[in-house]
């Protein structure tokens, strides 16, 4: 059994790791925040998602001598000359909630066309190791465009607003299951798994 910790407390990410269904799933015992004394703070001072991962990784690896999956993740809108990126957490302020980021998003794309609202979620994921450092890395990406509106109870952060290309319904109102067959996030889940089966 492989004992990985995940390095984030964001519930939304641990539910979508913990929940993304492979059969070498039953081979990770996952590891959270909740389990880990002193949980480090890690500031995201990086210029790429994968600067983000790599950091977080490296820092929970180090505390808790754990391998360490860590992902960054967040949405880049054509419109906007790709923002809010590596600041899509905090798009609205450091401490804005997702419902402000989302708010923010919509006034900064009012007037914009449907055609010209395209986006991609974009995730950076790492495998890290006390002993080795980074193991693993791979990027998952989803296309897609912003919505008017929000729509839909499930998902998180702009979850609500992107509809993913071949859909007409939002990411948030799609099934655990279909968003994590089409998402950025069940992408480099897809890509970490088949470098875990050869582990």
């Amino acid at each position: 059994m492989l004992k990985i910790a995940i390095a984030t407390q964001n519930e939304g990410k641990i539910r979508e790791i913990e929940g993304y269904s492979h059969p070498v799933q039953s081979r990770i015992e996952w590891i959270t925040y909740k389990q880990i004394k002193d949980f480090p703070q890690v500031e995201e001072t990086g210029d790429t998602f994968l600067d983000n991962a790599s950091l977080k990784a490296e820092a929970i690896s180090r505390h808790t001598q754990l391998m360490v999956v860590a992902d960054d993740s967040g949405l880049k809108v054509d419109a906007l000359e790709g923002r809010p990126g590596v600041l899509s957490s905090r798009f609205a302020g450091d401490q804005a909630t997702d419902e402000e980021n989302r708010i923010k998003l919509l006034r900064e794309l009012e007037g914009i066309d449907i055609a010209q609202r395209g986006a991609q979620f974009v995730c950076s994921l790492v495998l890290w190791d006390p002993q080795q450092g980074l193991l693993f890395k791979t990027e998952g990406i989803c296309p897609g465009r912003i919505g008017f509106v929000e729509r839909g109870q499930g998902g998180f952060g702009y979850d609500s607003l992107f509809i993913p290309d071949g859909f007409t319904r939002t990411m948030a109102e799609l099934s655990s299951k279909e968003k994590n067959n089409i998402s950025h996030r069940g992408k480099a889940l897809s890509s970490f798994y088949r470098f875990i089966e050869n582990f």
